[in-house]
């Protein structure tokens, strides 16, 4: 009589990638919040932080718009509507990165970035009706409008894509 043979666990690592990406995507909701919320905690609504002179600023500032505050004088009516797109925006995310997940690229992970950042958004967007931003560039009299942690995520998927689509059209050729 033979002995069974013990379980194997699978090393198939096209199985574990896509947990990956969305390790990734939870990274950066849960460094957005940590950072919105230590700000949040140390700051006055508009107070700045001069960190690099005639650069860099802290700041605590309310977004009720979409980036780079666009529709922020709207006049709040936008919450929920902003809300149900980004949740949408976020489902096919998720989905595309389960389909795609087992591989890996700057197309992966740009969504898993832009996923992360556009959840980070959504809770604040849900949670308090607009979104905790804090970083804030300016050269002299010119300010760039503030931005966050998820922001930032948004950006490098978005460049991540943008060069993976580059790179995946001179392949082609």
């Amino acid at each position: 009589m033979s002995s069974p043979k013990p379980a194997s666990i699978s090393t198939d690592k096209s199985k574990l990638l896509p947990w990956l990406w969305f390790a990734i995507a939870a990274l950066v909701i849960v460094l957005d919040q940590w950072t919105k919320m230590a700000v949040s905690a140390s700051f006055a609504y508009g107070e700045r932080l001069e960190v690099i002179p005639s650069l860099f600023n802290l700041t605590l500032r309310h977004n009720y718009g979409v980036a780079f505050s666009i529709f922020d004088q709207v006049g709040g009516g936008q919450r929920w509507p902003l809300s149900a797109l980004a949740a949408v925006v976020s489902i096919a995310l998720a989905i595309w990165i389960w389909r795609i997940g087992g591989k890996a690229g700057f197309e992966v992970t740009g969504l898993s970035l832009v996923l992360g950042g556009a959840l980070g958004n959504l809770y604040d967007r849900v949670a308090y009706g607009y979104v905790v931003d804090f970083i804030e560039f300016y050269w002299g009299t010119a300010y760039f409008p503030a931005f966050n942690i998820a922001d930032s995520a948004i950006c490098a998927g978005a460049a991540c894509l943008l060069l993976d689509a580059f790179l995946s059209r001179s392949q082609h050729k």
